[in-house]
């Protein structure tokens, strides 16, 4: 079964597609990070297709918070999506080490990956029958305009770039993109580049993101095909992170509803 095969039987198990992220920090110890992890997968998981821990969250502990990721992998259901956000890119041996350490050390079904330094950086990444990797194409912040927005030659921007090569190094559904939900327009861009590719959409909640504009334009034709992520505006909602991923899991399902009608 590929990644998307797989991304999509979650999202049919679980009836959304919304990712839960998993930043802790500010905590006291490592041990009540950890807690607060539980305890956000435990309030969320009826909500939730994915859980998508930052890996630099956990590394700031050093080998407590390494742990803590181990163990996230048997707490996490088959049936949600772990998605490491590693964001790693580097020249092809390291690259290897990178996946094997991702996938079979810390176990993840998807992670993100930095495409910048080529298809040597990537592939590695794309080797595993069930597993998936998201290049970030158009990143949700700011400084992503400095780089990710500007045009080569040919007037095509870098992000399409990233889109076009990833498709076609792409072995049959397990590539997919990250389009911060703070550009819309990009999403769409990217959404009509890549029709049958998963979506990785950042930037919800804490960073301003459009939720419904960016839901409606990254839908792909069968109303799915996109991972909408929010992370503080769960963990650290006032309303209780089970809430909070309740009434995003109703928001993004007003707008595939309203897609569908139209």
């Amino acid at each position: 079964m590929t990644f998307v095969a797989r991304l999509d039987a979650c999202v049919e198990a679980s009836g959304s597609l919304l990712c839960c992220g998993l930043d802790p920090d500010g905590f006291s110890s490592a041990a009540e990070a950890e807690r607060r992890c539980l305890e956000i997968v435990d309030q969320t998981i009826g909500h939730v297709c994915a859980y998508k821990p930052n890996l630099a969250f956990f590394e700031q502990m050093g080998s407590a918070g390494y742990a803590i990721l181990e163990r996230l992998r048997s707490c996490i259901p088959r049936d949600r999506i772990l998605l490491l956000d590693a964001k790693r890119g580097d020249m092809g041996n390291t690259a290897e080490a990178y996946a094997r350490a991702l996938f079979d050390v810390l176990g993840a079904d998807c992670v993100t990956v930095n495409p910048l330094l080529g298809s040597d950086s990537v592939l590695p990444f794309l080797q595993r029958e069930d597993r998936g990797a998201l290049l970030v194409a158009r990143s949700s912040n700011p400084g992503a305009v400095d780089l990710l927005d500007a045009r080569l030659e040919s007037g095509m921007p870098v992000s399409a770039r990233i889109v076009e090569l990833g498709l076609s190094w792409d072995p049959g559904g397990a590539v997919g993109f990250v389009v911060g939900a703070t550009k819309p327009d990009a999403v769409a861009a990217i959404r009509a580049a890549a029709p049958d590719a998963p979506l990785l959409l950042p930037g919800v909640g804490a960073q301003g993101g459009a939720l419904e504009d960016s839901v409606s334009a990254g839908l792909d034709i069968r109303g799915r095909g996109i991972i909408v992520s929010v992370s503080r505006g769960i963990a650290a909602a006032p309303e209780g992170a089970g809430e909070a991923a309740r009434m995003f899991h109703e928001r993004i399902e007003e707008v595939r509803a309203a897609v569908a009608h139209v």
